[in-house]
């Protein structure tokens, strides 16, 4: 299960985080992978506001974890800092994705191994010119369950196909 999308502005990175956050249940797990500033934290303030966020939501790059509080919980966590997979174990990703809560990894696929098995992985890449290009993932059972309404919520973005539109 892949899709791929298109954005051309830093809000339309975060529409794209709106539109499938009201998909995300709790324990759900987010990867998100990409080089700096591809927007990863960008699509991350969209599901946030998705999910009925009011704090400003912005980068753990130097603390780690952010949590916030919303319709679910989310607890936002940077491992790009981190030198070893004991630090990640340190870390307690599995008590972060509690239960009313949803967990976004940054630099995600470090430690994809440690995550639930059942979760959804987006790679970023932009350009100079603000487009960014999202590539997302799913896998599990869950998520093949919300994958064909994931398509739906995100069909205006749909990436175009050699030349044509996508569909």
């Amino acid at each position: 299960m892949r899709v791929e999308l298109r954005t051309g502005t830093a809000d339309e990175t975060r529409a794209v985080g709106e539109a499938f956050a009201e998909l995300l249940r709790p324990r759900d797990a987010v990867i998100l992978t990409g080089e700096l500033g591809a927007g990863k934290t960008t699509l991350v303030q969209g599901i946030a506001r998705g999910l009925d966020v009011t704090d400003h939501v912005a980068s753990p790059t130097f603390t780690l974890v952010r949590e916030y509080a919303g319709r679910l919980d989310v607890a936002h966590v940077d491992v790009y800092r981190l030198e070893r997979v004991q630090d990640v174990v340190d870390l307690g990703l599995d008590e972060l994705g509690g239960p009313d809560r949803v967990l976004i990894v940054e630099w995600g696929d470090a430690v994809e191994d440690l995550l639930p098995a059942d979760r959804l992985r987006v790679e970023l890449t932009s350009s100079d010119d603000d487009v960014r290009m999202l590539r997302i993932g799913a896998q599990g059972r869950s998520w093949a369950e919300r994958w064909g309404r994931l398509e739906e919520a995100t069909q205006q973005f749909r990436a175009s196909v050699d030349g044509g539109s996508a569909g």
